[in-house]
C-alpha cells in the first residue's frame, strides 16, 4: 500500500509540475504576446516561465531524489550527483529568469527590487546559491569529515524545504503583481476577474498544490531514506 501511495503521489506531482509550466507558457503566449530576447515586454515573459520551471518544478524534483526507493540501496554517489545536477539546472534557469527581468527593467527605466515580490525572490535566489555551493562542498566533495556532514545534514534539509517554500511564495506574489500591472489600465480590470485573471489565478493555485505535495512527500517519515546499516521492510520496494 505504501509503495502504491508513493508512486501515485509521484504521478500527481509530475502532472501538476507539467501543468504549472504549460499554464505559465500559455498565459505568456496567449495574453501577453509571446517571447523574445530584446529587452521588450516579450523578454519579460521569459521571467515567470523560467522561474516556475527552475525554482518550483526542477527544485521540487531535485529535493525528492532521496525519496525514490531506488536510491536507498547501493552507492549513494550517483544520487548525490543527480541531486546536485538537478539543483544546478534549476539555478541556471533561475539566473536566466533574473537576467530577463533585470534587462527589461533597465531598458524601460523601471526600478529594480522595490516590491515585496522582488524582495522575496532575490532572498530565495541568494539562499539557494548559498545552499547549493555549501551542499556541493560538504556533501558531494570527499574532503568533509563524517561528523561534519552529520552535523550539517538536518540544517541542509531544513533550508532546502525553507527555500522551496520561499520560492512558492515568490511565484504566487509575482503572479498577483503581474496581473495588477497588466490589467491596471485595461477595460477589464483585475477586480472584474477577466479571463486572464481567472487563468493566472488558477496557475497560482496549481503552483501551491505542487508545492504542498512536494512538502508532504518530504515530510512523510515512511518515505525517508533509511539510515546506513538500518534494514527495513521498505527496501523490498527496489
Amino acid at each position: 500500500m505504501a509503495v502504491r501511495r508513493f508512486y501515485l503521489c509521484c504521478l500527481m506531482l509530475g502532472s501538476l509540475g507539467s501543468l504549472c509550466i504549460l499554464f505559465t507558457i500559455y498565459w505568456m503566449q496567449y495574453w501577453r504576446g509571446g517571447f523574445a530576447w530584446d529587452s521588450s515586454n516579450l523578454q519579460f515573459n521569459w521571467h515567470p516561465v523560467l522561474m516556475v520551471t527552475g525554482m518550483v518544478v526542477l527544485y521540487g524534483a531535485a529535493s525528492l531524489v532521496y525519496r525514490l526507493p531506488q536510491s536507498w540501496v547501493g552507492p549513494k554517489l550517483p544520487w548525490k550527483v543527480l541531486h546536485a545536477a538537478l539543483h544546478l539546472m534549476a539555478f541556471v534557469l533561475t539566473v536566466l529568469g533574473l537576467v530577463a527581468v533585470f534587462k527589461f527593467h533597465n531598458q524601460k527605466h523601471i526600478n529594480n527590487l522595490y516590491s515585496l515580490h522582488s524582495w522575496l525572490g532575490i532572498t530565495t535566489v541568494f539562499l539557494f546559491a548559498c545552499q547549493w555551493f555549501l551542499g556541493f562542498a560538504i556533501f558531494l566533495l570527499p574532503w568533509a569529515a563524517l561528523w561534519l556532514r552529520n552535523l550539517l545534514k538536518p540544517i541542509h534539509v531544513f533550508f532546502g524545504a525553507f527555500i522551496f517554500s520561499l520560492a512558492i511564495a515568490s511565484v504566487v506574489s509575482g503572479i498577483n503583481e503581474k496581473l495588477f500591472f497588466s490589467l491596471k489600465n485595461s477595460s477589464k480590470p483585475y477586480s472584474s476577474l477577466p479571463s486572464e485573471a481567472v487563468f493566472a489565478n488558477s496557475t497560482g493555485m496549481l503552483v501551491v498544490a505542487f508545492g504542498l505535495l512536494v512538502l508532504y512527500i518530504l515530510l512523510a517519515s515512511s518515505w525517508k531514506r533509511p539510515e546506513p546499516g538500518v534494514l527495513t521492510d521498505r527496501q523490498v520496494w527496489v
